[in-house]
């Protein structure tokens, strides 16, 4: 069991930029597939952004195609570049970790989560 800890959520003007990091527990991290998820009220979970386990393919939603990044380091740590942000991105951003097979959008294919960190984007 991997465990995740996110930062980096905060309060942003609209066309502002955050930069989200996801700190694992453990370096067997590195044979993981990332995600990340975001969750805002009322809503069900949704896929953001993938890369796989070592860091050289990315997939992402078409919502934040071109405005947001996902990547990793070769130690524990994924991150999420949001840019050009808009109040409708304001959710509670989730980083999850799965031995799964790269591309994956389902939230079910991941088995390890993080607790979340708040995105809030003011128009």
């Amino acid at each position: 069991q991997v465990q995740l800890v996110e930062s980096g959520g905060g309060l942003v003007q609209a066309g502002g930029s955050l930069r989200l990091s996801c700190a694992a527990s453990e370096r067997t991290f590195s044979r993981y597939t990332m995600g990340w998820f975001r969750q805002a009220p009322g809503k069900e979970r949704e896929f953001v952004a993938t890369i796989n386990s070592i860091g050289r393919a990315t997939l992402y939603a078409d919502p934040v195609k071109g405005r947001f990044t996902i990547s990793r380091d070769n130690a524990n740590t994924a991150y999420l570049q949001l840019n050009a942000l808009k109040p409708e991105d304001t959710a509670v951003y989730y980083c999850a970790a799965g031995a799964t097979v790269y591309p994956n959008r389902s939230p079910t294919a991941y088995a390890n989560w993080g607790q979340g960190t708040q995105v809030t984007v003011a128009s």
